[in-house]
């Protein structure tokens, strides 16, 4: 089977080797996207809609793409100042910044106009307004008042110190917009952007294709620090800019790997399970034959974290000993290996290289005889309920019924088999699975959550009991000794104080278990070397402005 689908892999590149030529000598750099929802920033809630929207418009910060670890430098604006108790942040509004030609600003239509505090104030108030019902409305949730000083200066006062203020502001959600448009295209928004940054939409084909084309006049062009473009040896890389992207919606795993073999698209942002054995040998290179012919591999760690949420308003699941026994009984190793190898284990919520992260090894990894051990201590000897006198069965519903997604929950209820456990799988529409979560309607349940930023408070305040389902804490966990630690970090004047307390709550969350912390997923993709300047992020947005055309 190996050897069958190296040969049709390699088959596909010769056959389609002609129509790759002629797409590498285009000046437009082509890549799959998933569906785009809009283009109202309010609306920025998938990594597909943010990476579409940040190259239209400007947050007032940027995650600088190739520093690690990560670190924030000027976006919109420059960095702030901050006064000395933390209370008051002041953005300055970097020359040269404007919004693109558009018909909503009536006499500048032909040439756009400058961006001014005013815009940002506007957005910002408009991103934290109730009746707007922003999925990232949480942003503005520390922020007393937003004011102009004057014509480029922005006044940001917090009602508290707030440690991590400083990444909100470089999220797409607080990208700055024009009222002229917003008030101009109304409900209609979302389909015609207007913003300040380096690209312009310029086609949408829904659920098929976006297209973005340069703006020559942007800002940014001109300052080497806005567009960088490194090669891997850390030069810089002297290609020409890509004049136009295009985002493509391919749903068919098959039809995406043979768009690249062929030269359709410049990038692959995953390689699907099928294909992993043609493509990668089993020390982690890349196989000789695609080497050979200019496709590059990168791997990378992630901040992301993959999990399976115990509903803790379930009266079963408030026993704490058989949520320790599911977790010590998760497979890790059988585990990783339906993934090819493409994950660490998750000793806990907070990826590595977050800062405030606990490092010691976690007491309930697999250990099939712990397992055992603790799931008679719950209750359940032999996984037998002794009320019914039979095998205790649980149930985990997903929001997806793919392959993969049966799979995987085959996999895992083959764990708990071995310690007398039946897990049943219950599949729903994407949709309706997120409500079902939200209302409580689901004992446990598949979810994965994606750094924002890397702190550990992004992650560890998926279990403050304030932000209980709707919220961000599906699984409604409430423990009062979290919740002080947790609020003890934000508070700390210091970052020293602030990681011991947030290492003090990793250690309460990891006692309890309220998840079975499955995995840290790693992220691999491909692109041609004809691409210059591609390095693998966690923020992956705007990523095209630093990408050039090799010569």
């Amino acid at each position: 089977m190996l050897s069958a689908m190296r040969n049709k892999a390699l088959t596909s590149i010769l056959l389609l080797s002609a129509s790759c030529a002629a797409v590498q000598n285009s000046d437009t750099f082509r890549r799959s996207m998933e569906r785009v929802a809009s283009m109202d920033t309010l609306r920025a809630a998938s990594v597909c809609d943010a990476a579409a929207m940040t190259l239209v418009y400007e947050a007032p910060l940027d995650v600088d793409y190739y520093a690690r670890p990560y670190r924030l430098r000027p976006g919109l604006c420059e960095m702030p100042k901050v006064s000395a108790d933390g209370l008051v942040y002041t953005f300055t509004i970097r020359d040269g910044s404007r919004f693109h030609p558009d018909p909503c600003f009536g006499k500048d239509a032909a040439t756009g106009r400058p961006v001014v505090a005013e815009d940002l104030v506007y957005s910002l108030k408009r991103l934290g307004a109730k009746e707007n019902a922003s999925s990232g409305m949480w942003l503005m949730d520390g922020v007393a008042d937003v004011s102009a000083a004057d014509a480029r200066t922005v006044v940001v006062k917090l009602k508290k110190r707030l440690h991590v203020f400083p990444w909100l502001m470089a999220m797409p959600y607080a990208s700055a917009v024009p009222r002229e448009a917003v008030e101009c295209y109304g409900t209609s928004f979302g389909g015609h952007p207007v913003g300040s940054g380096p690209y312009r939409l310029a086609e949408w084909w829904r659920n098929h294709r976006m297209t973005f084309v340069r703006v020559p006049q942007w800002r940014g062009w001109s300052d080497p620090s806005d567009c960088e473009s490194r090669l891997e040896d850390g030069s810089a890389a002297t290609g020409r800019f890509f004049d136009k992207i295009e985002f493509l919606v391919v749903d068919d795993e098959s039809t995406k790997w043979l768009m690249f073999l062929g030269g359709e698209v410049d990038f692959l942002g995953g390689i699907s399970n099928n294909n992993w054995d043609a493509v990668v040998n089993p020390d982690g290179t890349l196989v000789p034959d695609l080497a050979a012919r200019g496709i590059r591999l990168y791997g990378t760690s992630t901040l992301q974290v993959m999990y399976a949420g115990f509903n803790l308003d379930d009266p079963l699941f408030k026993n704490k000993k058989l949520r320790q026994a599911l977790n010590c009984a998760f497979d890790f190793p059988a585990w990783r290996k339906f993934y090819n190898n493409r994950l660490a284990p998750a000793d806990g919520p907070v990826p590595e290289g977050v800062e405030g992260r606990l490092d010691t090894p976690f007491q309930y990894a697999f250990d099939l005889d712990k397992a055992r051990r603790l799931i008679a201590e719950a209750g359940y000897p032999d996984g037998i309920d002794p009320r019914t006198k039979r095998r205790l069965e649980l149930s985990i519903t997903l929001g997806r019924a793919t392959q993969d997604a049966r799979e995987q929950a085959e996999l895992l209820a083959s764990f708990y088999e071995r310690i007398g456990v039946k897990l049943e799988s219950r599949y729903m529409t994407w949709d309706a699975y997120l409500k079902a979560v939200n209302d409580g309607r689901v004992p446990m349940f598949f979810l994965g959550w994606v750094g924002d930023y890397p702190d550990a408070e992004n992650f560890l305040q998926l279990f403050h009991s304030k932000n209980a389902s709707p919220g961000a804490n599906h699984g409604n966990y409430r423990n009062p000794d979290f919740d002080r630690a947790y609020d003890e970090a934000m508070a700390a004047s210091s970052q020293a104080a602030r990681n011991a307390a947030w290492r003090r709550a990793q250690e309460i969350v990891r006692e309890d278990c309220p998840w079975i912390f499955l995995h840290f997923p790693k992220a691999y993709s491909l692109a041609r070397d004809s691409v210059q300047g591609y390095k693998p992020s966690d923020f992956p947005y705007c990523t095209e402005k630093h990408l050039r055309r090799a010569p």
